[in-house]
């Protein structure tokens, strides 16, 4: 038996969800899935479809509680709406995430019951891979749905987002580095990241082939093998902690969420470190961050901008892929992030803040457009 209950996600949340909270920033639309026969308990939260469907990833995580996935699923899908709006991509903001350890949970029932809730929203919202889920699992999620990207190239996809992802991180990283030392180059610095999985261990391919020293860290030692096998000059630290107390120049955060806290900021700044961009989403902890980052002398690279070439990748795959055309949208986000840079020097803010606000602007400016009705086809 499958249960849908849209936009009711449960007593004392509701002001998230409808943007009466704190940031006033409201979502159209948050469905919890609920298929008892294979297990599955999900949310789609849609969080603007102002520039178009709301694409955004699938997270298969152990959440805790399900009020830890809500609170994920808002997060990331406003995150998705300024990354998209940011990307130039007619394409609103969205984001699903499934309830369940994917190694031990997962399973073609579960997937497929979850194409089905896609399918649902009637092209509403549109899913891809994320923290969790792969390509082969949207081949079996779109057994149930057309609404689905990031599929593998068998079956005429995109294939792994991960890999125009880390490209886009490195140019973020190359305009950060010219921002801050004249040069677009990460050749002679000493880079950390923290998290060498689906999109970090591409970034370090990235970073050793320009020049930089590369020290690494990662809770699964598969994922540190594998790059230890690639590039056996990369240094290796224990954990986070120990990467942030090592000197660098650049600290990558390309794991989860929430990886920029007051303490984290002020051992980046102890330690004299100078810029900050990785892949993770949703980076800085709590607002305030960001301004604590600035008044330390850490250029900040907003993650939604820099880590906006996975979604480039599967958008494409929308009107038939082609890897050269994604990848050279996804190599603009270099010229973009030298203006937020630009933007925030000239306005007295942190990037961050002028980051949100050209992705505000254009999602008022194209909505506005949108509301104007067109007159009808003359009729011969």
């Amino acid at each position: 038996m499958t249960d849908v209950h849209t936009t009711h996600p449960a007593p004392g949340v509701l002001s998230r969800v409808f943007g009466t909270g704190q940031d006033g920033e409201g979502h159209e639309q948050v469905v919890l899935c609920h298929d008892r026969t294979s297990g599955l308990k999900a949310i789609i939260a849609v969080h603007s479809t102002a520039l178009g469907p709301a694409l955004g990833g699938t997270r298969f995580f152990p959440y805790g509680t399900e009020e830890e996935a809500l609170q994920d699923a808002l997060n990331l899908s406003r995150g998705m709406s300024y990354k998209n709006a940011l990307a130039g991509l007619d394409l609103g903001g969205g984001k699903a995430v499934i309830i369940g350890d994917p190694d031990k949970d997962k399973n073609e029932a579960m997937l497929r019951a979850y194409g089905r809730f896609v399918e649902s929203l009637r092209g509403r919202y549109i899913t891809a891979c994320d923290v969790g889920t792969y390509v082969q699992d949207m081949d079996v999620v779109a057994r149930e749905t057309s609404h689905v990207t990031g599929r593998s190239p068998e079956h005429g996809g995109a294939g792994d987002s991960s890999i125009l992802t880390a490209f886009g991180v490195f140019q973020g990283m190359r305009a950060s580095a010219r921002a801050r030392w004249g040069q677009p180059t990460l050749r002679g610095r000493r880079v950390g990241v923290s998290g060498v999985g689906k999109v970090g261990h591409y970034l370090v391919g990235h970073l050793v082939a320009d020049g930089a020293t590369v020290v690494v860290t990662d809770v699964s030692e598969a994922a540190v093998n594998r790059v230890r096998a690639a590039h056996p000059e990369v240094e290796v630290v224990a954990d986070t902690a120990a990467l942030l107390s090592s000197a660098l120049d650049v600290y990558a955060p390309c794991a989860l969420g929430g990886a920029l806290t007051d303490d984290t900021v002020a051992a980046l700044g102890a330690a004299g470190t100078a810029v900050v961009c990785g892949a993770a989403n949703n980076q800085l902890a709590h607002p305030g961050v960001e301004k604590d980052l600035a008044d330390r002398g850490i250029l900040y690279a907003p993650d939604y901008l820099v880590n906006s070439g996975g979604v480039i990748q599967v958008a494409d795959e929308i009107e038939g892929f082609n890897f050269d055309r994604a990848k050279n949208k996804a190599t603009k986000i270099f010229d973009t992030t030298l203006e937020i840079f630009t933007r925030a020097a000239a306005d007295g803010v942190p990037p961050a803040v002028a980051a949100d606000r050209l992705a505000e602007k254009r999602m008022r400016e194209i909505s506005a457009l949108r509301s104007v009705l067109l007159p009808a086809a003359r009729r011969s």
